[in-house]
């Protein structure tokens, strides 16, 4: 659905692509996560924005820079963040292989000389953050503007579509509140697009 959304939106041929991933608690304490179904497919992480641990899930998002989400994918808390992305990449192939000279920008999560290389083998060039002992890379200065819309793409998430309030106890019920947000979100996407909207935030209008 959210790829057909795309299509249907003026900036589907965009090659300038964000990926980021956002903290979703499916359980506050520990008996909840002792009894949880969730056990193994949720797990702890790390919530870097807040300073503590979780436990649930992380989904993932890769959108194109207006905010249209184009995949998307739950993972475990534990598992790598490069892990899940280089799946997403390779379960999508076929929209990777219709796209030329891709960038996709991302965190310092995701650095790592062969992992970059293995994106560099399919198109796409990283741009992330430099750390204190490296050079700016390219493109760096730009990043600030991107940060604040990926903070905006995880807020409409979380904010408006109340995913940290997902009250899915199963795995079928997480993975379905999970999968009905993404789609909302790109809906209110392709919907500003389509008439106009100024603000760039979709659901804005519909807020209560």
């Amino acid at each position: 659905m959210i790829r057909d959304l795309a299509r249907g939106s003026d900036f589907w041929f965009g090659n300038h692509w964000f990926t980021d991933s956002t903290p979703v608690p499916c359980g506050m304490s520990r008996p909840t996560v002792q009894r949880s179904t969730l056990a193994g497919w949720a797990g702890y992480g790390y919530c870097a924005s807040h300073s503590r641990f979780f436990w649930g899930l992380r989904p993932y998002l890769v959108c194109i820079l207006t905010g249209m989400p184009i995949m998307w994918a739950p993972a475990n808390s534990k598992i790598g963040e490069r892990e899940v992305l280089a799946a997403m990449l390779k379960v999508d192939a076929d929209l990777i292989a219709n796209r030329e000279g891709i960038l996709l920008i991302s965190d310092k999560g995701f650095a790592s000389k062969a992992f970059e290389k293995d994106l560099a083998r399919l198109g796409i060039q990283l741009l992330r953050p430099s750390f204190k002992r490296e050079k700016e890379r390219y493109g760096e200065p730009m990043l600030k503007k991107v940060r604040q819309l990926i903070e905006s793409v995880n807020d409409t998430l979380k904010g408006r579509l109340d995913l940290d309030q997902h009250g899915g106890r199963t795995i079928e019920g997480v993975a379905i509140r999970v999968a009905q947000r993404v789609p909302a979100m790109a809906a209110g996407i392709w919907h500003d697009n389509k008439t106009g909207a100024p603000d760039a935030r979709p659901l804005i209008a519909f807020d209560h």
